[in-house]
């Protein structure tokens, strides 16, 4: 694909809808990222969109709007999710697994058996970007514009819980409150970019760019920041991929996050071994 064959792209309105909800969402998801990584809630991130496939599958089946449905339930699910994630009695990691496995075969069934295995089911499981709506795209917006700017308003308590949860609450601090904010606010962006990413891959948008940005750097606030521009980056290159391999649109975006990863954690290893190599040479010229 040449340069003349993207601006002729970038004339279709369905193009710059599918690159304004990807980069929001790509944005949101590698922000509240950090957070979910770093304090080990990656698997609710992974959960929510399964749940919420299950939950589109029978808005579709009831012919209910399927994202003005969801939304209102799935966050009563990251609720629900949170509390078994933070109750060790009941195996909380198992039992979200369980939870998103039940919900993945739900909505599997119902599809197949009111609409049958059609593309319907493969846009919510696999993604289809290209298909979004008028009204898709407002809602990811007002969507995604309050998910970041409660982000900006609550980064220092957010920081705070994600380090030292235990002497935050002995603060004063909400603790429960804020870990369901923040879990309240993963449901919302799981929901929008599952017609991004589809069900089985959103979890990947969460969790790519914080884990490469930790690599890259020490400060939370550094790691943030970096997390939330490659996911961009990685969309945006993922999905100009799409359009030149034909291939589907969120696994260009996670294998370009892979990539991404993959060459990072190389040039970490070879840092490793030059710093490795350095301590070496020095301790041989202190022994001489």
């Amino acid at each position: 694909m040449n340069l003349d064959m993207i601006l002729v792209l970038l004339k279709f309105e369905f193009i710059w809808r599918a690159l304004i909800v990807g980069f929001l969402t790509s944005l949101c998801a590698g922000l509240l990222g950090v957070n979910l990584v770093l304090k080990r809630y990656s698997m609710i991130g992974d959960g929510l969109s399964h749940v919420g496939f299950g939950i589109l599958a029978l808005a579709v089946a009831l012919g209910l709007p399927a994202l003005q449905t969801t939304i209102p339930i799935i966050l009563i699910v990251a609720f629900l999710l949170l509390r078994l994630r933070e109750n060790s009695k009941t195996k909380g990691d198992a039992a979200i697994a369980l939870i998103s496995v039940s919900a993945l075969a739900i909505g599997i069934t119902t599809f197949s058996l009111t609409s049958g295995m059609n593309s319907d089911m493969s846009q919510y499981m696999f993604g289809s970007i290209l298909t979004l709506t008028q009204s898709d795209l407002i809602i990811c917006i007002i969507t995604s514009s309050v998910v970041i700017i409660l982000y900006i308003l609550f980064y220092t308590k957010n920081f705070a819980l994600t380090f030292d949860s235990s002497f935050t609450k002995a603060s004063g601090i909400k603790v429960d409150f804020y870990n369901l904010f923040t879990a309240f606010m993963t449901a919302l962006i799981v929901v929008v970019g599952m017609r991004m990413m589809g069900a089985m891959l959103i979890s990947g948008l969460i969790i790519f760019p914080p884990l490469t940005s930790i690599r890259l750097f020490k400060s939370y606030k550094k790691v943030a920041i970096a997390s939330g521009v490659l996911a961009t980056i990685c969309f945006l290159i993922g999905i100009f991929a799409s359009f030149v391999l034909s291939t589907p649109v969120g696994s260009s975006v996670i294998l370009t996050n892979l990539c991404v990863f993959c060459l990072v954690l190389i040039i970490s290893y070879i840092r490793s071994l030059q710093k490795k190599n350095a301590r070496k040479k020095v301790a041989l010229n202190e022994d001489r």
